[in-house]
């Protein structure tokens, strides 16, 4: 099967690609059939030398039945030589995982439950605040309870 892909070159941290027509069986940078274009992902994308497509020449390997990968395909649909390809959806996997939906949802219970909570009455603001202040009071805070684990009995050593 024939591929439009992108055939990386440039040296280490400084990428350059080119656009080539390959057989998918071929490894990225190996061989291929024909240069179509080329794109250097270091330019800003306001610069034209950005990315350079031979339209005629894609056109040509997209009726021989070439498909191109998904940045081709991108790079073809904004220059109007092909469909621009749907955007894809996150895959299930990337959603948080049960103990992560727990935690948020036991962080929401909090924030909701003040929203929740009907107005108190008038007659309960008018309440003297002296009966307001010993239920203020925090509990005392015990400490955590460390658990002695009783000395097992040493098995002779045998010589």
């Amino acid at each position: 099967m024939l591929k439009i892909r992108l055939a990386r070159g440039g040296t280490k941290k400084r990428p350059f690609y080119q656009i080539v027509v390959a057989d998918s069986r071929n490894p990225r940078d190996g061989k291929f059939i024909e240069k179509v274009g080329y794109f250097n992902p270091l330019l800003p994308k306001s610069k034209p030398e950005r990315l350079s497509l031979e339209s005629e020449r894609i056109t040509h390997w997209l009726k021989m039945g070439a498909q191109p990968t998904l940045r081709v395909a991108k790079f073809l649909g904004t220059a109007n030589l092909a469909p621009v390809p749907e955007k894809r959806n996150n895959p299930i996997k990337a959603l948080p995982k049960k103990k992560a939906q727990e935690r948020l949802k036991a962080a929401q219970a909090p924030k909701e439950a003040p929203a929740a909570a009907p107005a108190p009455a008038p007659a309960a603001e008018a309440a003297p605040a002296a009966e307001a202040a010993p239920a203020a009071e925090p509990a005392p805070v015990e400490a955590p309870k460390v658990e002695e684990k009783a000395p097992e009995a040493e098995a002779p050593k045998a010589n």
